[in-house]
């Protein structure tokens, strides 16, 4: 699974009647956060609800959360106040990750209304309607009251005793363990906004089965899940209809896809589906476990011109004494053989992979081995991050920890190293022709596009989100580059 964490924001593309109650909805969490707040939002419009143009004017404002590090707690908790101060009349609904993991924690913040678990976030869109209908607030109180008696917050087994007695927030959520099954996760296409139909993000598997000693998601996300094959390509073929020419499949785990399913179901089987049963020109994937990774899986990537050439495969450290205390299911060895597979059998493939310095009982030779190891492996970029406990985990408890200021020099010095294999992939390219697909970013003389080996360009001119164009790519890529319609 992934490690970081990006904040998104949704803004109106239409004007809507004063009459009507207005929401914002705002992200804090990876791929998979994204397309549950996706989902929300086209739910939400579906209720009957419009879409403010920012969180500073609207009605409700829903926050769907992550948790994976502190920084991503506080990032939440910061966004309540801010919204608090410019916006004092608006309902704050808080939903995610950090949600389901200290509900406590997040209604006791001023202005806050409501905190919805990850396990009860399908109620979300009755809960707001409620909010902008007085007349059934008594209904929402009953609710409340009702609502997870076998819930046990983290917060109160960690021994915090988070207090809101002096909040007025009610919190709904249950135990997510309880979740056994994944339903559709998607909307109709036509009722969604353009952005969501410009690489689209669908969520086919949530939850995770691991153990790994740093990492929280499986108490807020529950057992690994997965939705059924039939299912997604049905979810599929209604964003190409809606517009879309790439999705991203995503999910916790998403290499675990199918597991749970009877029949039985993998990610590749799912992806052939996808490709010989629907119109999609491109299908990517998110992060994948270098355990899933296998020679026949990379093989369909080489043999279709329909999948990305782009895989994002976890490292977490190059040692594998930290592995072992990761309780990785792998060591840098078996890494590396996967990594050096999809270079051999796809030699222009963008390779990426999370990194975390500073793991408790880290020491300066377990970083010199992760960095050689990195600066030896085929990866074209990094997502870099610091050590963060989380309540909860294992890791948490630990007592070496590594002092504050060699986490950031290590850390400073992976991202450097960064750098120069994202340039070094840049370099390689250059003077090749790829496909590109137009996003809705971009500024003055030229559009933002993004290739199917994920390299982020700049082209020259003003030109429409979700157009594919084949570029010629320069030694200097971020510069504007000349296009042609693909």
């Amino acid at each position: 699974m992934r490690t970081g964490h990006r904040r998104a924001r949704s803004h109106v593309r239409t004007t809507t009647a004063d009459c009507m109650a207005t929401f914002s909805i705002e992200n804090f969490g990876c791929r998979t956060t994204e397309a549950d707040t996706a989902s929300l939002r086209r739910r939400l419009l579906a209720s009957g609800l419009a879409l403010a143009p920012d969180a500073f004017s609207a009605d409700v404002v829903v926050l769907n959360t992550c948790t994976v590090t502190a920084a991503a707690d506080s990032q939440a908790r910061e966004a309540v106040r801010k919204i608090r101060r410019a916006n004092p009349a608006a309902r704050i609904v808080v939903t995610g990750c950090y949600a389901q993991r200290a509900p406590e924690e997040l209604a006791a913040a001023d202005g806050v209304a409501w905190v919805i678990g990850n396990s009860r976030q399908e109620e979300l869109p009755a809960v707001v309607r409620e909010l902008v209908a007085p007349e059934q607030i008594a209904a929402a109180k009953r609710t409340a009251s009702q609502a997870a008696p076998d819930f046990v917050p983290c917060a109160v087994l960690e021994g915090e005793g988070i207090s809101v007695a002096k909040s007025s927030a009610r919190i709904l959520t249950s135990n997510i363990f309880a979740s056994v099954t994944l339903t559709s996760v998607a909307a109709s296409a036509d009722a969604s906004p353009l952005e969501d139909r410009t690489r689209p993000i669908l969520k086919i598997q949530d939850g995770c089965n691991n153990a790994c000693s740093f990492c929280v998601i499986p108490a807020v996300r529950g057992h690994s899940r997965s939705l059924p094959p039939d299912a997604v390509v049905s979810e599929v073929r209604e964003l190409v209809a809606g517009g879309a020419r790439e999705i991203v499949l995503s999910g916790i785990n998403l290499g675990s896809y199918g597991r749970d399913l009877r029949p039985r179901a993998d990610l590749a089987g799912v992806a052939q589906r996808i490709l010989r049963e629907t119109d999609l020109e491109q299908l990517r994937f998110s992060s994948i476990e270098p355990q899933d990774i296998t020679e026949d899986f990379v093989a369909l990537a080489a043999a279709s011109g329909r999948l990305a050439r782009h895989f994002h495969v976890p490292l977490q450290s190059g040692s594998d004494r930290i592995l072992r205390a990761m309780h990785r299911w792998y060591r840098a060895g078996h890494y590396a053989e996967r990594v050096q597979l999809i270079r051999r059998l796809l030699p222009d493939a963008a390779i990426g992979a999370d990194v975390i310095v500073g793991f408790p009982g880290e020491m300066d030779a377990d970083f010199e081995a992760t960095a050689d190891f990195v600066a030896r492996q085929p990866l074209t970029y990094l997502h870099v991050f610091s050590f963060s406990a989380r309540p909860g985990t294992r890791a948490a408890g630990r007592s070496d920890t590594v002092p504050a200021a060699v986490v950031r020099q290590r850390a400073r010095a992976l991202r450097a190293l960064a750098q120069e294999k994202s340039a070094a992939f840049r370099a390689s390219l250059a003077g090749s022709t790829l496909r590109a697909l137009t996003l809705r970013h971009g500024g003055d003389g030229w559009t933002e596009a993004l290739t199917g080996n994920y390299l982020k360009l700049r082209i020259a001119g003003q030109h429409p989100a979700n157009e594919w164009r084949e570029v010629c790519i320069s030694a200097g890529a971020e510069e504007p580059l000349d296009t042609t319609p693909a």
